[in-house]
C-alpha cells in the first residue's frame, strides 16, 4: 500500500513530466493543475498516467469533484487500498 507522500510524488512526477514548464517547486496539495496552468488535456494525461502507475481505477465522476492535487492524491491512495493485488508481470 502506497502513503500519500509516496502518491503525491507520483503526481507530481507526472504532472511535472507532462506540463514541463510547472516549477516542481510549486506543487503542492493545495492548489489544482489548473492553477499551475495545466490545460484538461494535460490533466486527464496526468491522472490517467498515475492511475496506470498506481494500477487503479477511479470513477469519472469522483475525478470531477476534486478541487485540489491533495483531492486526487487521497481519492488515488484509498483506490490502492481497495484495489486487488495487480497479477506480476508475464513473459
Amino acid at each position: 500500500m502506497k502513503s500519500n507522500d509516496e502518491v503525491f510524488d507520483i503526481v507530481k512526477k507526472h504532472l511535472t513530466t507532462i506540463c514541463g514548464d510547472v516549477d516542481p517547486g510549486k506543487v503542492t496539495r493545495e492548489v489544482s493543475m489548473a492553477d499551475l496552468g495545466a490545460t484538461s488535456l494535460d490533466i486527464v494525461e496526468v491522472v490517467s498516467c498515475s492511475m496506470r502507475e498506481l494500477r487503479v481505477r477511479v470513477p469519472r465522476s469522483e475525478l470531477s469533484k476534486l478541487k485540489s492535487i491533495g483531492g486526487l492524491v487521497e481519492l488515488l491512495r484509498q483506490q490502492a487500498e481497495v484495489a486487488p493485488p495487480a497479477a506480476p508481470p508475464q513473459g
